[in-house]
Order: C-alpha cells, then structure tokens, then sequence
C-alpha cells in the first residue's frame, strides 16, 4: 500500500535520478534566459528541487532571504566559466537549478 511517505520518498528518488553534472559554460543559454537558480553548497539540491516542486513558496522565500538561493548573479556566472567549474544540475521547469561541484582540471 502507497502511502504518503512513500509516495514523498519515490519522488525523491526520482529528483535525484534526474540530477546531472554538466560544465557550466554548456548552461549559458539558461542563464542568459534567467532560469538559472543557483543553490548554495550547503543546502542539499534534491531537497530544494522537491520544494520548488511542491511549490513551497516559504521554505522557497526563507532561502532566497538567506541569500542560499535565487538566480545566479552575473558576477556568479563569471566565476564559474573563469574557473571551467562543474556543476550539480536539475530542472524543475522551467527553472535549471545549479550547485557548483568542482572545478573541472
């Protein structure tokens, strides 16, 4: 029997499936568009991915005001092509959600 903890954990799973890493510089056309949400490293992407899904607009709120999430700065972006840094991607349309990984050598 389904319940709604489970439902909650194979939704999970599946955001997590769907996540990828990618070169930043090949998500320029997201940023350029304004979809790119950056996540900082110390909050966990599948859980934002979730939130925005269910469209938790306080939790989502609680973080922007924290500075933790919101649209990559141009500054960011800069950064990250500069460094050839690899980001943690996934989509939750029409947003791309970023978290840098590494740089890539």
């Amino acid at each position: 029997m389904e319940t709604a903890e489970n439902h909650g954990e194979i939704f999970r799973a599946n955001v997590n499936l769907e996540t990828a890493q990618i070169a930043w510089k090949e998500l320029q056309r997201y940023f350029a568009s304004g979809v790119a949400l950056a996540v900082a490293a110390d909050l966990d992407l599948v859980e934002v991915a979730c939130q925005m899904s269910r469209d938790n607009a306080v939790q989502i709120r609680q973080w922007m005001a924290s500075g933790k999430f919101g649209k990559v700065t141009d500054g960011q972006a800069a950064e990250w092509i500069e460094n050839d840094t690899l980001v943690w991607a996934v989509v939750v349309s029409p947003w791309v959600l970023v978290q840098p990984a590494r740089q890539l050598q």
